[in-house]
Protein backbone atom coordinates (compact mmCIF):
# COMPACT_ATOMS: atom_id res chain seq x y z
CA UNK A 1 0.00 0.00 0.00
CA UNK A 2 1.20 3.53 -0.79
CA UNK A 3 1.15 5.76 2.32
CA UNK A 4 -0.91 8.62 1.93
CA UNK A 5 -0.48 12.55 2.61
CA UNK A 6 -3.52 12.55 5.15
CA UNK A 7 -4.88 16.11 6.95
CA UNK A 8 -6.50 14.93 10.17
CA UNK A 9 -8.55 17.75 11.86
CA UNK A 10 -9.39 17.77 15.87
CA UNK A 11 -6.58 15.82 16.33
CA UNK A 12 -5.74 16.81 19.97
CA UNK A 13 -8.15 14.98 21.31
CA UNK A 14 -11.11 12.23 20.99
CA UNK A 15 -11.16 10.34 17.30
CA UNK A 16 -9.31 13.01 15.51
CA UNK A 17 -6.42 12.02 17.65
CA UNK A 18 -6.71 8.49 17.94
CA UNK A 19 -7.24 8.34 13.93
CA UNK A 20 -3.90 10.40 13.65
CA UNK A 21 -2.19 7.92 15.57
CA UNK A 22 -3.69 4.88 13.57
CA UNK A 23 -2.99 6.40 10.49
CA UNK A 24 0.75 6.91 11.74
CA UNK A 25 1.02 3.15 12.68
CA UNK A 26 -0.57 1.83 9.25
CA UNK A 27 2.50 3.65 7.39
CA UNK A 28 0.58 6.68 6.35
CA UNK A 29 2.10 10.53 6.55
CA UNK A 30 -0.07 12.15 8.55
CA UNK A 31 -0.65 16.00 9.88
CA UNK A 32 -2.44 16.48 12.52
CA UNK A 33 -4.50 19.99 12.99
CA UNK A 34 -5.36 21.41 16.31
CA UNK A 35 -6.25 24.37 18.81
CA UNK A 36 -4.14 22.63 21.90
CA UNK A 37 -0.81 21.64 19.76
CA UNK A 38 0.61 20.90 23.33
CA UNK A 39 -1.75 17.77 23.48
CA UNK A 40 0.03 16.13 20.47
CA UNK A 41 3.32 15.32 21.44
CA UNK A 42 2.72 11.88 20.87
CA UNK A 43 1.40 12.17 17.76
CA UNK A 44 5.23 14.02 16.88
CA UNK A 45 7.03 11.26 18.80
CA UNK A 46 4.91 8.61 16.42
CA UNK A 47 6.54 10.67 13.25
CA UNK A 48 3.42 12.70 12.58
CA UNK A 49 3.49 16.69 12.10
CA UNK A 50 2.02 18.85 14.25
CA UNK A 51 -0.47 21.84 12.99
CA UNK A 52 -1.61 24.60 14.99
CA UNK A 53 -5.20 25.56 13.61
CA UNK A 54 -8.32 27.24 14.76
CA UNK A 55 -11.51 26.12 12.67
CA UNK A 56 -12.87 29.63 13.03
CA UNK A 57 -9.94 31.16 11.91
CA UNK A 58 -9.21 31.40 7.72
CA UNK A 59 -5.83 32.17 8.07
CA UNK A 60 -5.22 28.69 10.46
CA UNK A 61 -7.10 27.00 7.40
CA UNK A 62 -5.03 28.20 4.53
CA UNK A 63 -1.72 28.23 6.69
CA UNK A 64 -2.60 24.22 7.28
CA UNK A 65 -3.42 23.09 3.51
CA UNK A 66 -0.87 25.42 2.31
CA UNK A 67 1.55 23.86 5.03
CA UNK A 68 0.93 20.27 4.21
CA UNK A 69 0.45 21.26 0.07
CA UNK A 70 4.71 22.88 0.49
CA UNK A 71 5.96 19.82 2.35
CA UNK A 72 3.90 17.17 0.26
CA UNK A 73 2.69 18.39 -3.12
CA UNK A 74 -0.45 16.28 -2.35
CA UNK A 75 -3.05 16.28 0.04
CA UNK A 76 -4.83 12.50 -0.58
CA UNK A 77 -7.12 12.42 2.36
CA UNK A 78 -8.92 15.01 4.62
CA UNK A 79 -10.59 13.87 7.92
CA UNK A 80 -12.35 16.56 8.70
CA UNK A 81 -13.08 15.64 12.34
CA UNK A 82 -12.77 19.07 14.34
CA UNK A 83 -16.11 19.79 15.90
CA UNK A 84 -18.10 21.11 19.02
CA UNK A 85 -21.78 20.11 20.52
CA UNK A 86 -24.36 22.70 21.44
CA UNK A 87 -26.70 21.80 24.35
CA UNK A 88 -30.05 23.66 25.22
CA UNK A 89 -33.79 24.25 24.33
CA UNK A 90 -34.17 26.20 21.27
CA UNK A 91 -35.81 28.95 22.81
CA UNK A 92 -32.68 29.30 25.39
CA UNK A 93 -29.70 29.04 23.30
CA UNK A 94 -27.94 32.31 21.93
CA UNK A 95 -28.20 32.74 18.47
CA UNK A 96 -24.08 33.70 19.08
CA UNK A 97 -23.56 30.47 20.49
CA UNK A 98 -25.64 28.50 17.16
CA UNK A 99 -23.37 30.66 14.80
CA UNK A 100 -20.28 29.50 16.12
CA UNK A 101 -21.88 25.49 16.19
CA UNK A 102 -22.64 25.80 12.07
CA UNK A 103 -19.18 27.95 12.22
CA UNK A 104 -16.83 24.48 13.44
CA UNK A 105 -19.30 21.91 12.67
CA UNK A 106 -20.12 23.23 8.74
CA UNK A 107 -18.55 26.21 7.16
CA UNK A 108 -14.92 24.76 8.39
CA UNK A 109 -15.32 21.56 6.93
CA UNK A 110 -16.76 23.06 3.93
CA UNK A 111 -13.43 25.78 3.53
CA UNK A 112 -10.99 23.06 3.71
CA UNK A 113 -12.83 20.89 1.19
CA UNK A 114 -12.26 23.98 -0.73
CA UNK A 115 -9.27 24.57 -0.24
CA UNK A 116 -8.04 20.44 -0.55
CA UNK A 117 -9.70 20.15 -3.85
CA UNK A 118 -7.91 22.24 -6.92
CA UNK A 119 -5.06 19.77 -5.82
CA UNK A 120 -7.04 16.63 -5.34
CA UNK A 121 -8.70 17.38 -8.90
CA UNK A 122 -5.38 18.11 -10.52
CA UNK A 123 -4.02 14.75 -9.54
CA UNK A 124 -7.39 13.08 -10.07
CA UNK A 125 -7.50 11.12 -7.11
CA UNK A 126 -8.55 11.87 -3.23
CA UNK A 127 -10.72 11.10 -0.38
CA UNK A 128 -12.46 13.25 1.93
CA UNK A 129 -13.41 11.87 5.27
CA UNK A 130 -16.50 13.98 7.14
CA UNK A 131 -17.16 12.95 10.61
CA UNK A 132 -20.87 13.27 11.00
CA UNK A 133 -22.80 11.84 13.86
CA UNK A 134 -26.31 9.49 13.99
CA UNK A 135 -27.35 13.27 14.66
CA UNK A 136 -26.61 13.67 10.96
CA UNK A 137 -29.87 12.02 10.41
CA UNK A 138 -31.74 11.27 13.71
CA UNK A 139 -32.95 14.53 16.68
CA UNK A 140 -33.25 14.33 19.98
CA UNK A 141 -33.92 17.16 22.39
CA UNK A 142 -31.85 19.87 23.65
CA UNK A 143 -28.87 19.47 20.75
CA UNK A 144 -30.79 21.24 17.72
CA UNK A 145 -28.26 23.34 16.59
CA UNK A 146 -25.60 20.25 17.17
CA UNK A 147 -27.90 18.07 15.02
CA UNK A 148 -28.86 21.10 12.48
CA UNK A 149 -25.03 21.06 11.72
CA UNK A 150 -24.64 17.70 11.00
CA UNK A 151 -27.95 17.39 8.94
CA UNK A 152 -26.17 20.03 7.12
CA UNK A 153 -22.89 18.40 6.71
CA UNK A 154 -24.45 15.40 5.60
CA UNK A 155 -26.80 17.16 2.71
CA UNK A 156 -23.20 18.66 1.74
CA UNK A 157 -21.55 15.99 1.61
CA UNK A 158 -23.80 13.96 -0.76
CA UNK A 159 -24.08 16.88 -2.82
CA UNK A 160 -19.97 17.10 -3.01
CA UNK A 161 -19.96 13.44 -3.23
CA UNK A 162 -21.70 13.73 -6.85
CA UNK A 163 -19.84 17.02 -8.06
CA UNK A 164 -16.13 15.54 -7.30
CA UNK A 165 -16.94 11.92 -8.77
CA UNK A 166 -15.94 12.88 -12.09
CA UNK A 167 -12.39 13.88 -11.01
CA UNK A 168 -11.65 10.72 -9.08
CA UNK A 169 -12.59 11.77 -5.45
CA UNK A 170 -14.39 9.96 -3.06
CA UNK A 171 -16.33 11.53 -0.41
CA UNK A 172 -16.78 9.16 2.75
CA UNK A 173 -19.70 9.97 5.88
CA UNK A 174 -18.94 9.11 9.46
CA UNK A 175 -21.98 8.17 12.01
CA UNK A 176 -20.40 7.48 15.21
CA UNK A 177 -22.87 6.43 17.99
CA UNK A 178 -22.34 6.35 21.32
CA UNK A 179 -18.69 6.81 21.75
CA UNK A 180 -16.76 7.04 25.15
CA UNK A 181 -14.69 10.36 24.37
CA UNK A 182 -14.52 13.67 26.16
CA UNK A 183 -16.31 15.33 23.32
CA UNK A 184 -19.64 15.03 25.72
CA UNK A 185 -18.16 16.11 28.91
CA UNK A 186 -19.87 19.25 28.83
CA UNK A 187 -23.38 18.26 28.12
CA UNK A 188 -25.36 18.44 31.34
CA UNK A 189 -23.21 21.68 32.65
CA UNK A 190 -24.47 23.13 28.64
CA UNK A 191 -27.73 21.93 30.08
CA UNK A 192 -28.21 23.76 33.08
CA UNK A 193 -26.33 26.73 32.00
CA UNK A 194 -28.79 27.29 29.05
CA UNK A 195 -32.12 25.83 30.53
CA UNK A 196 -31.62 24.76 33.54
CA UNK A 197 -34.10 27.92 34.83
CA UNK A 198 -36.92 28.84 33.01
CA UNK A 199 -39.72 26.70 31.03
CA UNK A 200 -37.29 23.67 30.02
CA UNK A 201 -35.72 22.84 33.74
CA UNK A 202 -37.57 20.08 34.62
CA UNK A 203 -36.90 18.52 31.07
CA UNK A 204 -33.14 19.63 30.98
CA UNK A 205 -32.07 18.57 34.15
CA UNK A 206 -33.56 15.22 33.57
CA UNK A 207 -31.55 15.06 30.54
CA UNK A 208 -28.54 16.66 32.04
CA UNK A 209 -28.84 13.63 34.74
CA UNK A 210 -29.37 10.96 32.03
CA UNK A 211 -26.47 12.26 30.21
CA UNK A 212 -23.68 12.35 33.38
CA UNK A 213 -24.85 8.18 32.85
CA UNK A 214 -25.51 7.59 29.81
CA UNK A 215 -22.80 7.24 27.97
CA UNK A 216 -21.13 4.35 30.23
CA UNK A 217 -22.44 1.59 27.17
CA UNK A 218 -20.58 3.92 24.90
CA UNK A 219 -17.90 1.95 22.26
CA UNK A 220 -14.36 2.86 22.44
CA UNK A 221 -13.37 5.37 19.59
CA UNK A 222 -11.57 2.80 18.17
CA UNK A 223 -14.24 1.13 16.34
CA UNK A 224 -14.59 4.92 14.62
CA UNK A 225 -11.05 4.57 13.84
CA UNK A 226 -11.38 2.05 11.95
CA UNK A 227 -13.60 3.04 10.01
CA UNK A 228 -12.08 5.71 8.98
CA UNK A 229 -9.08 3.85 7.80
CA UNK A 230 -11.26 1.22 6.53
CA UNK A 231 -12.48 4.62 4.02
CA UNK A 232 -9.24 6.05 3.74
CA UNK A 233 -7.58 2.52 2.32
CA UNK A 234 -10.36 1.08 0.19
CA UNK A 235 -10.62 0.99 -3.28
CA UNK A 236 -13.85 2.19 -3.55
CA UNK A 237 -15.22 3.08 0.18
CA UNK A 238 -19.00 3.17 0.99
CA UNK A 239 -20.39 6.77 1.02
CA UNK A 240 -21.39 6.08 5.01
CA UNK A 241 -20.12 4.51 7.41
CA UNK A 242 -22.50 3.80 11.10
CA UNK A 243 -20.16 2.40 13.52
CA UNK A 244 -20.30 2.24 17.49
CA UNK A 245 -22.94 1.46 20.41
CA UNK A 246 -26.70 1.41 19.16
CA UNK A 247 -25.26 3.59 15.57
CA UNK A 248 -27.59 1.00 13.18
CA UNK A 249 -30.37 0.65 15.48
CA UNK A 250 -30.63 4.31 16.34
CA UNK A 251 -30.76 5.01 12.35
CA UNK A 252 -33.04 2.35 11.29
CA UNK A 253 -35.60 3.07 14.10
CA UNK A 254 -35.42 6.82 13.26
CA UNK A 255 -35.74 5.60 9.58
CA UNK A 256 -38.84 3.28 9.93
CA UNK A 257 -41.11 4.40 12.58
CA UNK A 258 -43.52 7.16 12.26
CA UNK A 259 -41.97 10.87 13.55
CA UNK A 260 -44.38 10.88 16.63
CA UNK A 261 -43.62 7.34 18.05
CA UNK A 262 -39.46 8.39 17.63
CA UNK A 263 -40.31 11.41 19.13
CA UNK A 264 -42.11 9.37 22.16
CA UNK A 265 -38.98 7.25 22.27
CA UNK A 266 -36.40 10.14 22.12
CA UNK A 267 -38.40 11.71 24.69
CA UNK A 268 -37.52 9.23 27.11
CA UNK A 269 -34.46 10.73 28.64
CA UNK A 270 -36.04 14.06 29.52
CA UNK A 271 -39.09 12.12 32.04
Amino acid sequence: MTAKVCLVTGASSGIGHATALELLRAGHIVYGAARRVEKMDDLRAAGGQVLKMDARNEDDLRRAVGTVLDERQRIDVLVNNAGTVLHGAVEDVPLDSARDQLEVNLLAPARLVQLVLPAMRSRRSGTIVNVSSIGGEISLPFGAWYYASKHALEAFSDTLRMEVEPFGIDVVIIQPGIIKTEFEDQTSAQLRENSGHGAYREMAEAMARHGETGLSDGSDPSVVVGAIRSAIEAEKPETRYAVGHLAEQLLELNRTLPDREFDQLAMRATK
